[in-house]
């Protein structure tokens, strides 16, 4: 996602790269930061957040889940807005440690920075609430084989969206992973089924399945610039917001 940012931050005018930013064992530090992209920036790579942020206005963190709150801690004592589209998050980055940091500085957690996903998403709310709960609902993943978290930031965002749209807790959008269920079908139950293999980008399906009847909503992902450009977007809009807490639904709606 790193190198599908570079390649896509020159398709925006209003867009400078001023920091990138890897581990400290990366191979990368010193160099160009737009060498993987095949664009040089004259920006080199480094470890130093801290550093980093003082050129910037917001920042877009694709890193790595164990990572996340150390970045958050340091833009939310930087006051610089930040967009996290990181999913998989570790332990101690809980939901209070985020809305404490939303009172300092804007924040977006988005678990997909894809237009698309984002209308999927209110879809599949608006689908859940019209619906009868006799509809089962079934979020169906795939992605490469390389992907850490399962289900997906993504699918577990959708089933959230599902929960809300039938007025269940948010502790009820979940039920065990494909092929380890077994017995019949709980009434309520909002189901996953989990692909894992090859270089597959992003695919989610949501089924609404009743008797006689199914209803698929879908989103296939080709390639990363989709979340590229999606990040860059809400990067730019949430550059000029107040400290608060906000979602890509904020971006998709923003002039309604």
């Amino acid at each position: 996602m790193g190198q599908a940012l570079l390649r896509t931050a020159a398709e925006f005018a209003d867009v400078t790269i001023t920091g990138a930013v890897a581990s400290a064992h990366s191979t990368r530090l010193g160099r160009d930061a737009g060498e993987p992209a095949g664009v040089r920036l004259g920006v080199a790579v480094s470890a130093d957040l801290p550093a980093a942020l003082g050129a910037a206005d917001v920042v877009i963190d694709f890193s790595h889940p164990q990572a996340a709150a150390e970045h958050l801690a340091a833009c939310r004592a930087a006051g610089k807005p930040l967009l996290i589209g990181t999913t998989g998050f570790a332990p101690q980055l809980v939901e209070a440690e985020l809305e404490a940091a939303s009172r300092d500085i804007a924040l977006l957690v988005a678990p997909n920075t894809s237009l698309g996903v984002t209308l999927l998403t209110e879809l599949v709310r608006i689908a859940a609430r019209a619906l009868p709960p006799q509809f089962d609902i079934e979020i169906l993943e795939r992605h490469h084989r390389m992907k850490l978290d399962a289900p997906s930031g993504t699918a577990l965002a959708l089933a959230r969206s599902a929960a809300e749209g039938r007025n269940l807790p948010a502790g009820q959008a979940t039920a065990t992973v494909g092929a380890s269920r077994a017995g019949p079908r709980r009434q309520g139950e909002i189901g996953f089924a989990v692909l894992r293999g090859g270089d597959v980008v992003g695919e989610h399906e949501v089924w609404f399945a009743g008797a006689g009847e199914r209803l698929s909503l879908t989103h296939q992902a080709a390639d990363r610039a989709i979340f590229a450009r999606g990040a860059l977007r809400a990067a730019l809009w949430l550059a000029h917001q107040p400290a608060g807490r906000y979602t890509m639904r904020d971006i998709l709606f923003k002039n309604q």
